[in-house]
């Protein structure tokens, strides 16, 4: 009889383990979805040719994310890319490391992000400073800032590097040059 009694209590037991099992995996499930649901992504991005663009409208369907344009108050003529004139004014800001080009507005809703990803193209072996225009007028804390760019031929780890360098207040993740 006490073998009969153990045993009905120990599959009793185990039932009562299964029943509950499904729920606690079911809400661990729930919880893990909802944490999702929550972060969120923006892709940031400063394209002068439609390059940029195109890779950030990329990214955005990879990761689900928003897109926000780094919009020049004065927008970039073919001449003022001419990387070759000396004048160009591509070449004059990138040559003043102080240059900030005016940016149209500001991305109102950059706290609701956890993850920002900021896109340019590669000038000079390192971001825009119209790039450093969009950090300085956001709140970036507490996001996980990541870098991608398009280039003719330049990595884009330099250009990480001198972003982290030049704000290491923010905690930085990821790179990726995104060519074609």
């Amino acid at each position: 009889m006490k073998n009969i009694t153990f045993i009905v209590a120990a599959c009793c037991l185990m039932m009562a383990a299964c029943a509950q099992s499904p729920k606690g995996t079911e809400n661990q499930k729930n919880s893990q979805t909802n944490q999702k649901e929550m972060k969120k992504t923006l892709i940031v991005y400063f394209s002068a040719t439609g390059t940029t663009k195109a890779a950030a409208q990329k990214l955005a369907k990879e990761f689900n994310a928003d897109l926000y344009e780094i919009t020049p108050e004065q927008p970039y003529t073919a001449a003022d890319l001419d990387w070759r004139d000396k004048k160009s004014r591509s070449t004059l800001e990138m040559q003043d490391k102080s240059s900030r080009p005016a940016i149209k507005g500001k991305c109102e809703n950059i706290a609701d992000y956890d993850t920002v990803w900021i896109g340019f193209p590669v000038w000079w072996y390192t971001a825009p400073t119209i790039v450093n225009t969009f950090i300085e007028a956001h709140d970036l804390s507490g996001k996980v800032l990541n870098v991608f760019a398009t280039s003719g031929g330049s990595p884009v780890e330099p250009c990480a590097n001198d972003l982290k360098k030049a704000y290491p207040q923010y905690k930085w993740g990821e790179s990726r040059l995104m060519n074609r």
